[in-house]
């Protein structure tokens, strides 16, 4: 066993050591991220009646919907955590890439196995006088073999391992970590997705029942003025032709209502979809649209980068990209393989466990790759490429969220403006009615007048309430852009990853 205990001493006294790059994060802008974003209320000069929530709410948390304040929105979102099953197949993921964490961990430690064995063997009969002699100094006995039946039991122990001695294998945990870690901000980037699409969807559907209303309150309208110009029609007051450009403008109001059933319809299913609910079985109550966006905390830009799960997935990338260049230049130096081999070996059953049965080996071997024809070096470059790639990627991504946030805050902030423009064109379309339906029942204007500011009024209407509904998902999308509820904190740590997988962990999906 001495033969042994030098090489595992000199193992472990290498087994600190680690080749490859050390990992540290690369800038991800190049320059630092400014003190607020340029499409802010503070840095606009006429951010009209946009407002952002107090600073001491810079940052939203947890579940970030409920700053809309709407009841049903809140239970729809909780059913989607739990059986949506976009957000179960990127948490089954996950546990995979965790599973992957304790497959490369395993290497660290000795294989040990067994091959426990019987057999039973007769030489053969035409060997002619082969003899065994049994005992010493010549006095032993001599048997004949030929013809002779033996058996043979073992049971044997194998150890081996191959200590670590270039950080090899901690390169493969490390970059299964990483990977674990870029799984987890998928799981969660997924979430946010999922979450911000039923906010949307929910909002464009009240959206259209809201515009089903202004249709409804039309056509009862439209009903009115086809009594009245009929009334002034059999009375000889007026002509055929306002009664026929008054059940024109009911019936094409009424098709226009009509087909408003369609995307409510399509939105509703696609909110079952989300859910996890049949979309067959599935229905909401008709709810229009009447309340504005909420404040939302902006925070400042340098927040983004810990605040989105995609950038926090994209740097982890480039983490396990940068442990596999460690994995690939460890195959330069040799490895060092330990093992030993021990056990009972007996012809007879009763006698296999004795001391005389006993038998062993030990012995350490060590591997180097001579000649590889530029593999190794190959390998080398082929991980520090991916690497570069996957910083690249990272600084796009950062890019994108960055593009992405002030895409939606001046939209947010000009939809506010224009909402409160279209509501002064609303209340002039309602004027000009008034007028031109006095004009027409005092007989100085044709119906023609009536109908062309009805169509102005329904018109102008349609387009506050389809801002109205822009603005609403716009500020879904707003909160998306800047990561919703999740902050890097909530990333979990590679000791954590590394952890072991509980029955309850695996059960959550459905228990949640």
């Amino acid at each position: 066993m001495k033969f042994l205990l030098l090489p595992a001493t000199a193992a472990l006294c290498l087994a600190g050591c680690m080749v490859g790059p050390r990992y540290h994060r690369p800038d991800a802008t190049p320059q630092p991220p400014p003190a607020s974003y340029k499409e802010s209320p503070t840095q606009v000069q006429d951010p009209g009646p946009w407002k952002v929530a107090q600073p001491k709410d810079a940052m939203l948390r947890g579940k970030w919907w409920e700053i809309f304040n709407d009841p049903e929105l809140n239970s729809l979102e909780d059913q989607l955590n739990i059986n949506n099953q976009n957000i179960k197949q990127f948490f089954e993921n996950f546990m995979a890439a965790r599973a992957l964490v304790a497959q490369a961990r395993s290497q660290l430690y000795p294989t040990i196995g067994t091959t426990p064995s019987i057999s039973r063997s007769q030489s053969s009969g035409n060997t002619g006088n082969l003899t065994a002699t049994t005992g010493t100094g010549g006095t032993g006995t001599s048997t004949t073999t030929a013809g002779r039946q033996t058996s043979l039991f073992a049971l044997p122990a194998d150890v081996t391992w191959a200590p670590d001695l270039w950080g090899r294998i901690r390169s493969q945990i490390h970059a299964a970590q990483y990977n674990a870690q870029l799984s987890a901000a998928d799981l969660e980037n997924e979430r946010l997705i999922e979450q911000s699409s039923l906010a949307i969807f929910l909002f464009e559907l009240r959206g259209q029942d809201a515009l089903g209303k202004i249709f409804d309150e039309t056509i009862e309208a439209d009903k009115k003025s086809v009594e009245l110009t009929r009334a002034r029609f059999e009375t000889g007051i007026d002509n055929e032709i306002s009664l026929v450009q008054a059940q024109n403008a009911l019936q094409s109001a009424e098709a226009a209502g009509a087909n408003l059933g369609i995307a409510r319809a399509q939105f509703e299913h696609a909110i079952a979809l989300l859910v996890g609910t049949p979309a067959s079985s599935f229905s909401l109550p008709v709810k229009p649209l009447d309340h504005a966006p909420p404040a939302i905390p902006i925070g400042v830009p340098s927040q983004l980068l810990e605040r989105r799960p995609d950038i926090a997935a994209s740097e982890r990338s480039m983490a396990a990209a940068n442990a596999q260049i460690g994995v690939a230049v460890a195959a330069y130096y040799p490895n060092l393989t330990l093992s030993a081999t021990g056990g009972f070996q007996s012809s007879s059953l009763t006698n296999l466990l004795s001391y005389s049965s006993r038998f062993w080996s030990v012995g350490p071997s060590v591997s180097e790759t001579i000649f590889d024809a530029g593999l190794r070096r190959a390998t080398v470059l082929q991980f520090e490429a991916t690497y570069n790639a996957n910083v690249a990627g990272y600084r796009q991504t950062v890019l994108t969220a960055f593009q992405q946030v002030e895409d939606f805050l001046a939209t947010v902030r000009i939809l506010s403006q224009q909402i409160e423009l279209q509501q002064e064109a609303e209340k002039s379309a309602e004027r000009f009615l008034e007028l031109a339906n006095a004009r027409y029942y005092t007989g100085v204007d044709t119906y023609l007048n009536v109908l062309v500011a009805q169509t102005t009024l329904l018109s102008n209407q349609q387009n506050l309430a389809s801002l109205r509904t822009q603005a609403m998902t716009a500020s879904v999308q707003l909160i998306q852009a800047l990561g919703g509820g999740w902050d890097r904190s909530q990333l979990p740590s590679p000791a954590q990853v590394s952890g072991r997988i509980t029955k309850s962990e695996i059960e959550a999906p459905n228990k949640q």
